[in-house]
Parts: C-alpha cells; structure tokens; sequence
C-alpha cells in the first residue's frame, strides 16, 4: 500500500513538473494559479490531507508579507492549496529533485542564509516585490517545529514590509488527525528526518485535516522599529496556536527573534531560512 501511495505521489510530481514545463511559459499569472491551487489540492489528498480554513479578514491587495509558524515541507503545498503564493526558502531547496524545480516555477524567492550579503540582497528584493503587489508568505521561526510550540521570531525580513508601509498577516497552520481532532506529529519536518523519511511518515499516518488560521492584517506605525512590529505579529499567530492547542508553548514575553547574526550587530534578527 506505501508503495502504490508513493508511485501515485510520484506520479502527480511528475504531471506538475510537465505542466509548469510545457503549459506555464504560454499562461497568464491567473491561469497558473489555479493550475497551481488545483494541483496542489490534490497533492494533499493523495497525502491523506483534507484542508480547513478558517479566515478572519480577507488578503490585502497590493502587497502583503504572510507570516506562518513552519511544521513540515507540505506546509508550503497547503498554503497553496489555499492561495498560491511566493514563499521565501533556504538555497539549498531549489536543488531538492523534482520539488525544488516545482519551487523555481512557482516563483520561490531562494535565499542563501550563510551569505550576509544575499540576506540585505533579499531584503531589498522583498521590498519591490510588495511594491508591486506581490503576496509572499515568510516562515519566520527559522525552522520547523513538531506543531506544539511557536519559536520567537526572526525579524530582519520584515523590514521589508516596514520600509514600504506595507501589511504583513498573521497565519497559523494546524495538523489534526482527521478521526480524533487531535493534534498529530505524523507530518513534522524536524531533526535528523530526511524528506524520504518524513513521506513516508505522512503517507504512513491515518488521515489528517491541515488547519489554517488566517488572522488580521496588521500595518506597521510610523517610524515603528522591526522588532515591535515583529513582536505584534508573533503574538497573533502565538494566539491562533493556542486557539488549535491550549497547552502550546510560546517564546517568552517580549521575545524576537536572536542576534547571533550573519548581518552583524547594526543589522541583527539576521534571515534564518526555512527548512522546507
């Protein structure tokens, strides 16, 4: 059964690279999104995932940074799901096979963490792409958690939203097994887990509702410093975690982000790719 799981899984991966090859360079940004949301739809079904949402305010036109907690490498496929948009990833993902080519044609916004020039190179780069309208989600813990706690924030790409006054929104995703409600690891991207072995740990599990919480907008102040207004919206998504699980633990009061920085201490909160 796992086998014939993977091979059809398999199989949609390479009906998407096919299409995004051949179909992508003649459509419109419309038709790709709906090729985009379509497919990515099935791809969590054929993962045992069937997608909630729960929206609270509608997406800002105009430029608009998504700020998500960060589970697994689906998480980015569930988004999708939803609305497609432009994510910031580590570098390292544009080599993945088949998966990282996907990313490339989605419009993936790569950023080489170890590269303090790359991270001021992105931030700019972010800035014109909400400028021009743009929506891009930002997983700003860092890193992948297994779902039950939200790690502080790290707040130098939102400087982006700062320097334009444009809006970031909060957005939480939730695993749940599908039976009980209850909150399951099964899709936790975290540790030593290689991609091979967190598939067949999703295709393994019973199941699962992917959760999606999708909060206010909120526009950064007047002259407003990034740290504050980084704070304001890891407590909104901090706030729609214990709304999924009570018992969740958040950073402490007060606490973004770290400035053991690859920008230095005039620039900290330094860009902490995401793992998937």
């Amino acid at each position: 059964m796992l086998l014939i799981k993977k091979l059809r899984l398999g199989l949609h991966l390479a009906r998407g690279m096919v299409t995004a090859a051949v179909l992508f360079p003649f459509l419109s940004q419309a038709q790709k999104d709906r090729r985009i949301r379509a497919w990515s739809r099935k791809l969590l079904k054929l993962c045992g995932m069937h997608l909630e949402v729960e929206q609270r305010s509608p997406v800002p036109e105009g430029g608009v940074m998504l700020l998500c907690n960060h589970v697994s490498w689906i998480d980015i496929f569930a988004l999708n799901a939803w609305q497609p948009v432009r994510f910031v990833a580590k570098a390292e993902i544009r080599h993945w096979p088949l998966v990282g080519w996907l990313c490339v044609q989605t419009r993936t916004i790569f950023l080489q963490r170890e590269r303090r020039a790359d991270a001021r190179r992105i931030m700019h780069y972010l800035s014109e792409c909400l400028r021009d309208g743009d929506i891009i989600t930002v997983f700003p813990e860092g890193t992948t958690t297994d779902g039950r706690s939200l790690l502080p924030f790290h707040a130098n790409l939102l400087q982006a939203p700062v320097s334009t006054g444009k809006p970031v929104q909060p957005m939480c995703l939730f695993y749940t097994d599908a039976a009980s409600g209850r909150h399951t690891v099964a899709p936790a991207y975290i540790g030593e887990t290689s991609l091979i072995e967190s598939i067949d740990m999703i295709l393994k599990a019973p199941p699962m509702t992917v959760r999606l919480s999708i909060g206010e907008p909120q526009y950064p102040q007047q002259g407003q410093h990034r740290r504050e207004f980084t704070l304001g919206a890891q407590q909104a998504v901090g706030a729609a975690l214990q709304g999924f699980l009570p018992e969740a633990v958040l950073p402490e009061s007060g606490s973004v982000g770290s400035r053991t920085s690859t920008l230095g201490d005039e620039e900290d909160d330094a860009a902490q790719p995401v793992r998937a």
